[in-house]
């Protein structure tokens, strides 16, 4: 028989309270925010909180901006599938790749070479995953600015926490990671 203890004990590791019952957990606390929804736009116009039109009004660091352009700018996603997942992003609040001129194209297309460049030689990733979620029912977060996704990724990547535990690992503080893409970043 048991002492009254062990039963409180049992129950407390049934509940999931904290106390040791076998099984390892990861906290990612970063992610109820996502969850939550906070910094979504509040509406498709560029005044309704546009998180990708206020990052760069502030500093790189704060913003985790990794460069600027004249019409793009790169800047690490909050909610990454891999480490160094950013996404490069104009200036110009447009929601369609069909509205952006020759010049804002060509820059979106140059920086995403220099993202690809960058995550080489920070990450030796050994892959890519590059592309655009036109609209909500794209798969588009924020549907409302148009944003190019560059995913590094590595032979092995994709392993039984995000297929089972529906979790991803990052080994990497984010702002640690700004700082080594910045620094990896090919001139103009």
């Amino acid at each position: 028989m048991r002492e009254p203890s062990d039963r409180s004990s049992e129950a407390e590791e049934q509940e999931g309270t904290g106390t040791p019952d076998g099984f390892q957990r990861l906290w990612t606390p970063h992610r109820m925010a996502y969850i939550k929804g906070e910094n979504k736009p509040t509406g498709p116009g560029e005044g309704d909180g546009c998180p990708f039109c206020e990052i760069p009004k502030g500093a790189d660091e704060d913003g985790l901006v990794i460069r600027r352009g004249a019409s793009v700018f790169a800047v690490l996603n909050l909610y990454p599938y891999n480490t160094g997942h950013l996404m490069v992003c104009p200036y110009r609040h447009v929601a369609d790749y069909s509205e952006l001129d020759d010049d804002e194209t060509l820059e979106l297309a140059r920086f995403t070479q220099r993202a690809i460049g960058a995550l080489r030689k920070a990450s030796g990733a050994h892959g890519f995953n590059v592309g655009m979620n036109l609209g909500t029912v794209a798969g588009a977060g924020i549907a409302a600015h148009l944003h190019q996704h560059v995913v590094p990724r590595w032979g092995g990547d994709t392993n039984f926490m995000p297929v089972i535990g529906r979790t991803k690992v990052l080994p990497q503080l984010l702002r640690d990671t700004r700082a080594l893409l910045a620094e990896a970043w090919p001139e103009d």
